[in-house]
């Protein structure tokens, strides 16, 4: 069995993709990372601590968390509209990297790797980030926005996987997958 450590109705959509055959779990953790951790270090240990949360001895469970980074800092979900404003208002006309790391935990061991995305954002008005704002999709995502929605609007241009910065690298994924390593994933 398949086993998607998550809430993210977007990564569920997204491992569709690659298979029907899996279920999804998930509970609130503690996203809080040691201050002196890499934002590559830190999107690994995020999704360890989903993936671990199921680990047994019979299933492969994937657990995966991306996050937003500008000039070395973690931009996560915003805490309110005006942590959003803030957010996106750093992000106007500049690029950025989304990070997306991927645990796989299976009875033979456990792989983490992380893939990045850049991200570049038009200059943005005020009047530009508070309608986004007013859409109410930004509340939920790292670095307050989602590009899959109506996120796609603030969006110049991305050097990378789409799929990685609504949530999870597909392509990635599935190569992984293919590993002999998680050969008790039904790949039909």
């Amino acid at each position: 069995m398949l086993i998607l450590a998550s809430k993210s109705p977007r990564r569920k959509e997204l491992l569709g993709f690659i298979t029907n055959d899996f279920i999804v779990v998930s509970e609130e953790i503690d996203e809080t990372v040691p201050e002196d951790m890499t934002p590559e270090n830190a999107v690994l240990y995020l999704s360890r601590k989903k993936a671990e949360l199921f680990q047994n001895s019979e299933d492969v469970v994937i657990g995966a968390d991306t996050i937003v980074v500008l000039n070395g800092k973690i931009l996560g979900k915003p805490a309110d509209e005006e942590e959003a404003f803030s957010m996106l208002k750093s992000l106007s006309g500049k690029e950025h990297s989304v990070l997306t790391g991927v645990t796989l935990i299976s009875p033979s061991g456990k792989k983490s790797f992380y893939k990045e995305t850049k991200v570049k954002f038009f200059e943005l008005s005020d009047g530009e980030i508070s309608n986004y704002i007013k859409t109410g999709e930004c509340m939920d995502k790292a670095g307050a926005y989602g590009i899959q929605g109506f996120g796609s609007l603030l969006v110049e241009k991305i050097d990378g996987d789409y799929f990685n910065v609504v949530g999870l690298p597909v392509s990635a994924l599935f190569r992984e997958l293919q590993n002999p390593f998680f050969s008790n994933f039904n790949k039909n």
